[in-house]
């Protein structure tokens, strides 16, 4: 199972962001994580929406769209996952 950190983002005090990663092979099955960088102890801190467009027979573009949930402003690693 291959993992790693497709990008790393900063996102304002509720602040909801949209970013795409393209060109993923369309035979692999990937998990999608957002993990805040700093410690912020309290509540939930992000939420991530996954969204998928098939740009050819065999790649896909994911589109993550990000929402900060709290009043600070933090530092991201958007983290992929190979289930396959």
């Amino acid at each position: 199972m291959a993992y790693g950190v497709q990008f790393r983002g900063r996102l304002q005090p509720n602040q909801t962001q949209r970013w795409f990663t393209y060109n993923w092979p369309s035979n692999y099955d990937v998990a999608w994580m957002v993990v805040p960088t700093d410690a912020q102890p309290g509540g939930a801190h992000v939420t991530c929406d996954v969204a998928l467009e098939r740009t050819a027979n065999n790649t896909f573009t994911y589109w993550l769209t990000v929402q900060n949930l709290t009043s600070d402003s933090f530092d991201f690693e958007a983290r992929y996952n190979f289930l396959n």
